[in-house]
């Protein structure tokens, strides 16, 4: 399991690089990011660095359904050190509210 920064050199490890990029993708319905949402459910890094992203939406009938996962994979890929990315889309589980963080259901007023 990858640790938050390489030892001794200071520097974000793939994984949580990813987890930053992802803090910045929003569903536009709801101003908090799709981490926050609980929609992200895995992030696996192979060893040569092709990131693979297993994530949910709020519904199948989302309205961003055809432009979130594109957006998510997009921005993985933009990440130096990134070889590949892959990210699909389950609904199993199927998102809840209590998936929300802390975080996320405070800004939301559903705490």
């Amino acid at each position: 399991m990858e640790t938050d920064t390489i030892i001794n050199k200071g520097i974000p490890t793939l994984t949580t690089r990813v987890v930053e990029v992802l803090k910045t993708c929003y569903d536009p319905e709801i101003p908090v990011d799709i981490v926050e949402l609980g929609l992200i459910y895995d992030i696996e890094v192979t060893p040569g660095n092709d990131v693979i992203v297993k994530m949910t939406l709020t519904s199948p009938a989302c309205p961003v359904a055809e432009t979130l996962p594109p957006e998510v994979e997009m921005k993985i890929k933009s990440i130096p050190d990134c070889n590949s990315a892959n990210v699909s889309v389950t609904f199993e589980p199927s998102w809840e509210k209590d998936m929300m963080s802390e975080e996320a259901r405070m800004e939301l007023g559903m705490w």
